[in-house]
């Protein structure tokens, strides 16, 4: 039986709650092998980002290669990629090893409203890193970001978003919905053929810290276990949020604190 392998490429939260520490609990959580090229450390806690490092590019591609040259690579997350210098590299790296999923999560500011994407790196990952992607995972700033426009506040609005971020050349969008109001929380999966409303209850809690990285992440190991889109993007809904509904059993720092990867287990 061949063991199911995702590879996240992403920064490191000092804090274990989102990056590369949520992605690789993601993964563990779901049943995939996880493996990880870090392209930033950050210092960052609960409460917010005090200090970022970014690893140099040549340094992330000398992860990826180590890794597509040893493990069978089913899927590949992106995540915070910090600076235009590590998209080039990142982009480089992934036409050379052609995965066969690769979900980017264009991560821009993190849950404490701390700035994780230098602004000149958005039009490099707009024009490098979306072309590439199977699927894009922007909740609803970020869409707007992206396309320059004002947040979208409904239905129509957010697929004519979903619409226009394809046409820079990714291949589907999932648009998420947690920064949204109403007593659902709904996110809506835009693909070439159809649009697709994923709806669960809005869990009020404060710990939604990692929320994002840990959505994209299990749509990335749904994935690298043979699942097709449509199935991966359902299965990681109800299992985010499942583990937002279950953060509160955990006790862990003064702000915004992680949700539960684990639910399942203990």
């Amino acid at each position: 039986m061949t063991t199911p392998v995702a590879l996240t490429i992403a920064g490191s939260d000092s804090s274990g709650g989102a990056g590369i520490q949520a992605d690789l609990k993601t993964f563990a959580a779901l049943g995939v092998y996880g493996a990880s090229a870090i392209t930033a450390l950050t210092a960052q806690n609960t409460r917010g980002v005090t200090g970022i490092h970014a690893v140099p590019a040549d340094f992330v591609t000398a992860q990826i290669d180590a890794v597509f040259s040893d493990l069978e690579v089913g899927a590949v997350k992106i995540g915070m990629v910090a600076q235009a210098a590590s998209i080039d590299v990142i982009a480089a790296a992934l036409s050379r090893w052609k995965p066969g999923h690769i979900v980017l999560d264009p991560v821009m500011v993190a849950t404490s409203g701390d700035r994780l994407l230098a602004p000149e790196a958005v039009e490099a990952l707009r024009t490098r890193l979306m072309p590439l992607a199977s699927v894009i995972t922007p909740n609803l700033p970020e869409a707007a970001a992206l396309l320059d426009e004002p947040v979208a506040v409904s239905e129509a609005g957010i697929e004519s978003q979903g619409r226009r971020l394809m046409a820079l050349g990714c291949r589907a969008v999932l648009i998420k919905g947690g920064h949204g109001e109403g007593a659902e929380s709904v996110d809506y999966l835009v693909t070439p053929a159809t649009t697709i409303a994923l709806a669960a209850p809005r869990v009020a809690t404060r710990n939604t810290h990692g929320t994002g990285c840990s959505l994209s992440s299990a749509v990335a190991a749904g994935l690298a276990k043979g699942e097709d889109l449509e199935q991966a993007a359902r299965s990681a809904k109800a299992w985010i949020s499942a583990a937002i509904a279950a953060a509160d059993g955990f006790s862990v720092g003064h702000g915004h604190g992680p949700v539960h990867h684990f639910h399942k287990f203990y």
